[in-house]
């Protein structure tokens, strides 16, 4: 019956969390003592629980037997074809008590309540920045150890988290399932239409309490928020330049290098970014998909529509 009242009886010593079971307050204790107890035995890395383990080793072994019946997009856990389903049927059951904004998952409510209260108890040993979840930390502790176990099969790039290697791939294959109603516009993910979509609407629900300057996402925010704080963690080993991305700092570091992974497959031309590519290819098919609201003029850059509506702000 605990599960039906809720109660929340067993409470961590270290951080005050509590849980209804004494098995996840057990699973919850491993990340304040670093515990990773499971290893891969294909590449060595290790977790704090058997059934993560379980969930890694479907990167090695590529099954996916869950198949979305809608768009034919397979998946290696029946749990993850079941968030995926979530997309079509647009089911938003976990809702915002704060904003009213609605999650596919009951994890992305959880996430997203941190920007309403700020806490940040998850932090590095190394360099003492604090975090809101302890994935982001995990992540972030990459940076120090420079570990990155996911290789792609194609090109040979690696890359710290599953998730990345996975956005990766799209480049390889090309796929753009998700289409912008508005302009038709097609994306590889979910959450880039999703972000995209705030063009057409304008919204800009994150603002910044130095300045009132607004932002469409959290993220642009929090880079945003660097400018008013001098933050520039990440270094160039080469000529000592400092940024305040981890991707501004790969992408300085190819300057050094000389590396250029993007080829355009029209003319031939690399590039050391992939956005940089994807703003060449508007060259080739004449995509502008910003338009300026004042006057009608179309841009193939939201850059370029920016600084086309400072005239209109002058008149």
């Amino acid at each position: 019956m605990k599960i039906h009242n809720d109660e929340r009886t067993h409470e961590c010593t270290i951080c005050g969390k509590s849980f209804k079971h004494s098995s996840t307050l057990k699973s919850h204790m491993a990340i304040h003592y670093g515990e990773r107890p499971y290893k891969c035995t294909s590449c060595g890395k290790s977790f704090k629980h058997s059934s993560t383990l379980i969930r890694h080793m479907t990167i090695h072994n590529a099954e996916r037997p869950y198949e979305c019946t809608s768009c034919g997009k397979s998946f290696n856990l029946s749990s993850t074809l079941k968030q995926h389903m979530q997309i079509h049927n647009d089911e938003r059951p976990y809702k915002c008590t704060s904003c009213g904004k609605s999650f596919y998952q009951s994890g992305h409510l959880k996430s997203h309540m941190t920007i309403h209260n700020d806490e940040r108890p998850y932090e590095c040993t190394s360099c003492g920045k604090s975090f809101k979840h302890s994935s982001t930390l995990k992540s972030h502790m990459a940076i120090h150890y420079g570990e990155r176990p996911y290789k792609c099969t194609s090109c040979g790039k690696s890359f710290k988290l599953s998730c990345h290697l996975k956005s990766h791939m799209t480049i390889h294959n090309g796929e753009r399932p998700y289409e912008c109603t508005s302009c038709g516009k097609s994306f590889k993910h979910s959450y880039t239409l999703k972000r995209h979509m705030k063009i057409h609407s304008g919204e800009r629900p994150y603002k910044c309490t130095s300045c009132g300057k607004s932002f469409n996402q959290s993220f642009h925010l929090k880079i945003h928020m660097q400018i008013h704080n001098g933050e520039c963690p990440y270094k160039c080993t080469s000529c000592g330049k400092s940024f305040n991305q981890s991707c501004h700092l790969k992408s300085h570091i190819q300057i050094h290098n000389d590396e250029r992974p993007y080829k355009c497959t029209s003319c031939g031309k690399c590039f050391n970014r992939s956005y940089s590519l994807k703003i060449h290819m508007t060259i080739h098919n004449g995509e502008r998909p910003y338009k300026c609201t004042s006057c009608g003029k179309i841009f193939n850059q939201s850059s370029t529509l920016k600084q086309h509506m400072r005239i209109h702000n002058r008149e």
